[in-house]
């Protein structure tokens, strides 16, 4: 027994050099919870590397790939490319509105398991109201290459789109998107730079990305000493303690006009990340609703509506 776990382990360590412990098909069937209890810290690397693949997340429902051929067709005008960096291959997408005059460009990113498609709700209107908007699929997410990608490689992801495709007047995230928008921003750790983007608008996004790896630890249910293991892999990635990954934080550090929405029924991310955020930025306003949850908030008229006043400088 004690000669197959040090196997296991020194295979975990091979992997990890690499950044990712290779899972398999069998992934899903792991008992994490049993394998934590004998070894935390295999179990905690384990776990990192099933937190890693989008398509293994619990909110990625059944009916995806149906969502996802609908959802593409609205995507079907435009613009198209694939841009190589440091992270891998990821896939654009440009918008340009229907006249000659642009009063300004947009960057648009998608969240968790997620893709470019599904933010087309709030993309197309700004190209109707005269942005320029590019949507970027972040790594292993849509139509970018990989399966596998964490945090810090969809905020480098980011970094790279902005360098390729000039200036933007704001940025528009939802999710998972947002933290990683805004650590773009402020351009922490491995990052090459920081991106000046001119105002940030925030839909459903977590705040404390603790509370995120708690609330997958415990569904997965994992030890205390698994889960520190497992929350020790992001802070290596990203060259910072885990408290640290927090939107409030990377907002203080761009001081830039920020609007956070949030409707108040979000079961996926709470309510609270967006008072959060608000009460400790002066520079970040509020806009909350009723009865859209964590993702008909993306497609809700009075949504757009908001998102197209405030990037319009109403």
């Amino acid at each position: 027994m004690t000669g197959r776990r040090g196997s296991l382990r020194k295979h975990g360590r091979v992997a990890l050099a690499g950044n990712y412990i290779p899972l398999g098909h069998s992934a899903p069937k792991l008992d994490f919870g049993l394998l934590s209890r004998h070894a935390p810290a295999l179990a905690g690397d384990l776990v990192f590397g099933r937190f890693c693949v989008p398509r293994f997340s619990e909110y990625r429902t059944a009916d995806h790939a149906t969502l996802v051929a609908r959802a593409r067709h609205h995507l079907r005008g435009a613009n198209m490319t694939r841009q190589m960096t440091h992270v891998g291959e990821v896939a654009t997408f440009e918008l340009l509105p229907d006249g000659d005059e642009i009063c300004g460009s947009i960057l648009v990113v998608h969240g968790w398991t997620s893709e470019s498609s599904f933010m087309m709700g709030l993309a197309e209107p700004l190209r109707r109201s005269g942005f320029r908007v590019v949507l970027v699929d972040c790594p292993a997410h849509g139509r970018s290459r990989g399966d596998r990608t964490n945090l810090i490689d969809c905020a480098h992801a980011i970094v790279c789109v902005a360098d390729r495709f000039g200036s933007f007047d704001g940025i528009l995230a939802h999710s998972m998107g947002a933290l990683a928008a805004v650590m773009a921003g402020a351009g922490p750790g491995p990052l090459p730079h920081p991106v000046s983007f001119s105002r940030y608008c925030l839909i459903s996004a977590p705040n404390n990305f603790s509370g995120v790896t708690e609330r997958f630890a415990k569904r997965i249910g994992i030890s205390v000493a698994a889960r520190r293991q497992f929350e020790r892999q992001f802070e290596r990635v990203a060259r910072m303690p885990l408290r640290e990954y927090r939107t409030d934080r990377f907002l203080r550090i761009v001081r830039k006009r920020t609007l956070v929405m949030h409707s108040r029924d979000d079961h996926e991310v709470s309510f609270h990340n967006a008072v959060e955020m608000t009460e400790s930025c002066e520079d970040a306003t509020l806009c909350a609703f009723e009865g859209l949850g964590h993702r008909r908030i993306l497609y809700a008229p009075p949504v757009v509506r908001a998102v197209v006043r405030y990037f319009r400088g109403a």
